[in-house]
């Protein structure tokens, strides 16, 4: 019963599979593999095809980590909202009063998650096995990669189901389910990349699969104990939390409105009437109805980076304080997680709350409705990711080698705040064109992977042609944040002696803008990202302008 005539799995997966964007993704998919293995397969100078085990391995590294990174990122936008789903659509207690058991509901939500990602998965195992006949690989690699894909989408799907069990609304599951599966996925490629072949296979066979069925075990026991005794079911005025009933009995970090910093992103309730020219949607969105549902996810947010940024501040910073740029990039990699949280759902769930007619129905013009919900997604997400760059502060204090090179902290300061502007604009006018938050929030992710990761990725890629520049290799890169931290000129090693000078310009690299004109990649992106949020921001004041004129509102 759980497998076979499962009505959860099977009307899942005849939503799932049946629709033409399913067939569309995976035909877009294998093709945008094909084209890596017709790019990548080695020839000589006759034309004719020759054994390049070099070439196998570097394919083999390509599509091992490509597709451990996709289950990683795509497991949460799958799984994460299998529970919470059903309580946005009010249908959560229908599903519990069913016959069914919480065992059948949790296996039909896991698989119909899984499903459509682990069929992308074995699409590519016909050009894996093209990659072996280069030579160089075994057989066995390729099952053990294979095993070890299979197991983490098991895991981090599980992992984004009990999440998504925990929450009420799919942004605060997806956003708590990322921060915890990203850094057991980089500790799983660290481990199964390593040098060592007796490790790999060890780590690969003998590690990873009894910790993984025992994670498995662990979460299934809290899941089926969260469906089977269920408190967050009952009156709907449960949709509304009691923030000092809440924080009563809260663990950990405590959100104090009154207290700095607490009160930049969260000020206290007003119980006092508005004064002139307040903007009463911002007054709202950053009074009450961001923290609604209460405090959960903020502090599971704020406990979970902390902790995740005192080894990296002692590995990235005080012991290789040259490898400064890559703590940067931890800070803006938690802002690309955390920033569509607070803005991709700003519209939509007005919609979906069913008070998008009461909103247009106000004196407020368009153009205050919008710049509100920026100003309010902006806020919360940049002061959250700011309380991040108090390490970067304190070892710019106290390293010399850094103290010498203070207006390096300036520009990771300014990179980190563009990106934030970035995100809370991208996000927005996603909110602002579709129409379910879901879709919304994985529209904004999608695209700031393609803004901000796949030129990285693009450019690694490249990095083989013999005919690409390191100009031209910049020049992919310059929609990326974390490329534009790492473009930074920093020192090689804290053992040298270091001067304080700047590296010369001819070891920065410099991406021609015009023909006397070449800039550093870290100054492009300042540069192009600020006229290009504005850009994001006038399309999603024209998307909501619209809705607002189909809605019979005036001006």
């Amino acid at each position: 019963m759980i497998f076979r005539d499962n009505p959860v799995l099977t009307r899942e997966l005849l939503v799932t599979l049946r629709s033409p964007r399913a067939f569309i993704l995976q035909f877009l998919y294998v093709l945008a593999l094909g084209a890596l293995v017709f790019f990548q397969w080695p020839s000589d100078e006759a034309g004719g095809h020759m054994v390049n085990p070099a070439k196998a391995r570097r394919l083999f590294d390509i599509f091992f980590l490509g597709q451990f990174f996709l289950v990683s990122l795509m497991a949460p936008t799958f799984a994460a909202g299998s529970i919470t789903g059903e309580k946005e659509r009010k249908t959560y207690e229908l599903l519990l009063a069913s016959p069914l058991r919480p065992g059948t509901i949790l296996v039909g939500k896991l698989l119909s998650s899984l499903s459509y990602l682990v069929i992308l998965i074995i699409s590519s195992l016909p050009l894996m096995i093209l990659c072996y006949l280069l030579g160089g690989l075994l057989l066995s690699e390729i099952m053990r990669s294979y095993l070890v894909l299979i197991l983490a989408a098991g895991t981090f799907g599980l992992l984004s189901v009990a999440c998504s069990s925990y929450f009420r609304r799919t942004s605060s599951a997806l956003v708590v389910s990322y921060l915890i599966i990203l850094p057991l996925a980089v500790a799983c490629v660290v481990l199964t990349r390593t040098d060592s072949v007796q490790t790999r296979d060890f780590v690969s066979i003998a590690v990873l699969p009894p910790w993984c069925l025992a994670t498995w075990t662990v979460l299934g026991i809290l899941i089926n104990g969260r469906l089977l005794r269920p408190p967050d079911v009952g009156s709907e005025g449960k949709d509304v939390i009691d923030e000092e009933e809440e924080m009563r009995y809260a663990i950990g970090v405590v959100i104090d409105r009154e207290l700095f910093p607490d009160k930049l992103f969260a000020p206290a309730k007003r119980n006092d009437l508005m004064p002139d020219g307040t903007n009463p949607v911002l007054d709202k969105e950053l009074r009450s109805e961001i923290f609604s549902q209460g405090t959960l996810m903020l502090r599971v947010v704020i406990q979970v980076s902390m902790l995740l940024s005192i080894p990296l501040m002692a590995a990235l910073l005080f012991l290789r304080s040259d490898l400064a740029a890559y703590y940067v990039a931890y800070v803006l990699t938690f802002n690309l997680l955390v920033g569509p949280v607070f803005s991709a759902g700003s519209i939509t769930q007005e919609r979906e709350r069913q008070t998008m007619s009461l909103l247009l129905t106000t004196l407020l013009r368009p153009g205050r409705i919008v710049m509100a919900k920026l100003l309010a997604a902006l806020r919360v997400s940049t002061v959250l990711t700011f309380l991040l760059t108090e390490q970067i502060l304190l070892a710019y204090l106290l390293l010399p080698e850094l103290r010498d090179r203070f207006w390096t902290l300036v520009i990771y300061l300014l990179i980190i705040a563009v990106t934030c502007l970035a995100t809370s604009t991208i996000g927005l006018m996603c909110s602002a064109l579709a129409r379910r938050t879901a879709v919304a929030m994985v529209f904004t992710y999608m695209t700031l992977l393609i803004l901000f990761v796949l030129p990285m990725g693009l450019s690694w890629y490249l990095q083989t042609f013999p005919n690409m520049s390191k100009e031209a290799l910049g020049a992919f890169t310059i929609t990326s944040p974390f490329s534009a931290a790492l473009s930074v000129p920093m020192h090689t090693t804290r053992n040298e002696a270091w001067s304080g000078q700047p590296l010369p310009v001819e070891d920065q690299v410099l991406v021609p803008i015009t023909r006397d004109i070449r800039l550093p990649v870290w100054a492009i992106f300042l540069i192009v990202y600020p006229p290009l949020s504005l850009v994001f921001y006038t399309l999603t004041y024209a998307a909501f302008r619209w809705r607002w004129w189909r809605s019979g509102g005036l001006g």
